[in-house]
């Protein structure tokens, strides 16, 4: 064989791989698609409508505890802290706001923001920092247990926010009132769009805005375990404290895992507890979630995919193994196709090099044209429809929660999202074969600088 036969052969190969993975990929999509759709129809899937001003009234019916981890956060924090304490307005709130000894910018700016609030308790981690997220929400669960046994009384819910998260003044309530039904509750986060990034920050408003519109929706629906987001989700006291026993007292957070969050809603029901995901919009229409900005430079998207990758695809393989029952299991393995999915990106844009080439060399005469069977044109067209319909889709998502332009920006942001994620895939890969040799995880941190609650002339530049 020649070398132009060669390299037919090698393009026919790779593209039946593709083709093949792909359209199970996009048939798995699909059934998504379908069980939301009859979620949809069935009213399964039909957003709550809130009172807020009945919200607003309705006292919490049990003491709750706010678990903020910060370790470098001075930029943000302060602004934080002063919204959520503005909004959630209840007395039997307290905000716990882990920082590190080590980190006096941060403490600063955590006390100068809390202005004699006495719903405000600093907690200063006597380890320089920083450890990793779940060790500080651990340090955070032990000063809330001694604060517990000094005034006798016990919390009801412990929620999880981050540093740079802006609260929804109903959350607090809509999250009290979930407790009743089950031992975790997660509300929906939105990745909110920046003007000065609407590519790489703008691409996480569109997944957002998807997932948690539609996925997180099939997840409810058919009875799989919610994953925890970190933020905008309350949990149990009784519960935290079974998973505090299931770690020998180490703590309920798992200080070895990149996404302790993930699985804390994971382990729940393992442990006889119920998950529910809460979507619900006021009567003007505002959809009661967690709003925050996202990485704005792709460095730190990349840093931060590559973290997700690592924690919820491959230690979450090795840490929970398989459980629950077939639909627990279906989206477990969506959870964990991360780093497969990057593989078949970065394929299908080799191809188009490759088949570019072939075209040339074609016009040229250096090779001969490439015969296409049957059977992989079907797939090549089965993989285009696939695509269109899958663009489509979330551009409508993005529409619906962040209006027209930010749709149509959805559809070119296809390539961003599928850029990161193979770089990101193949980061998680080396990250996650460090630890095999021994190597701990590192808890690579995002860096913010900028919060939705301050006016946009005094965002501090990232």
């Amino acid at each position: 064989m020649s070398a132009g036969d060669w390299f037919v052969l090698l393009n026919h190969e790779l593209l039946l791989f593709a083709a093949v993975f792909f359209l199970i990929g996009a048939l798995d999509e699909l059934f998504v698609d379908l069980a939301y759709g009859w979620a949809r129809l069935t009213g399964r899937a039909k957003s709550r409508r809130i009172v807020e001003e009945q919200l607003a009234h309705e006292p919490l019916r049990g003491r709750c505890a706010v678990f903020i981890p910060a370790w470098r956060e001075d930029r943000v924090i302060g602004d934080t802290i002063r919204h959520a304490l503005g909004v959630w307005r209840d007395e039997k709130l307290r905000l716990y706001v882990g920082c590190y000894s080590g980190d006096n910018a941060t403490i600063a700016a955590a006390m100068s923001a809390a202005a004699g609030d006495p719903r405000l308790r600093i907690v200063v981690h006597d380890i320089q920092g920083p450890t990793c997220k779940a060790d500080c929400l651990n340090r955070l669960y032990r000063a809330l247990q001694l604060d517990e046994q000094r005034f006798g009384r016990r919390v009801r819910m412990v929620v999880l926010q981050d540093a740079e998260d802006m609260v929804d003044p109903a959350a607090l309530s809509l999250l009290d009132r979930g407790m009743e039904e089950a031992e975790f509750i997660q509300l929906p986060v939105l990745a909110l769009p920046q003007s000065e990034s609407p590519w790489i920050s703008g691409h996480y408003s569109d997944e957002f805005a998807e997932s948690h519109a539609k996925t997180m929706v099939v997840r409810e629906t058919f009875g799989a375990a919610i994953p925890g987001a970190g933020v905008g989700c309350a949990i149990d006291r009784v519960m935290l404290e079974r998973l505090d026993r299931l770690r020998a007292g180490e703590g309920p957070f798992a200080a070895g895992s990149l996404t302790e969050d993930y699985e804390l809603g994971q382990l729940v029901p393992a442990l006889g507890g119920e998950t529910k995901y809460l979507r619900a919009r006021t009567a003007d229409g505002r959809l009661i979630a967690t709003r925050a900005y996202f990485p704005a430079h792709l460095g730190a998207a990349v840093r931060q995919k590559t973290r997700w990758v690592h924690g919820i695809a491959l230690q979450g393989w090795d840490r929970l193994g398989w459980s629950g029952g077939l639909a627990n299991c279906w989206m477990q393995l969506r959870d964990r196709r991360g780093p497969f999915a990057a593989l078949l990106l970065a394929t299908a844009y080799l191809l188009i090099v490759i088949n570019t080439l072939r075209l040339v060399l074609e016009h040229f005469g250096k090779i001969g044209p490439m015969t296409i069977s049957n059977g992989l044109e079907f797939l090549l067209w089965a993989n285009f429809a696939s695509l269109v319909w899958r663009v489509l889709l979330r551009a409508v998502f993005t529409t619906r929660e962040h209006g027209l332009k930010q749709g149509l920006l959805a559809v070119p942001r296809v390539v961003v999202s599928n850029t990161i994620a193979i770089i990101a895939g193949r980061r998680a890969l080396f990250a996650y074969a460090r630890t095999l040799a021994g190597s701990p995880a590192q808890w690579d941190k995002t860096d913010h600088s900028s919060h939705p609650a301050r006016p946009a002339a005094t965002q501090v530049p990232a």
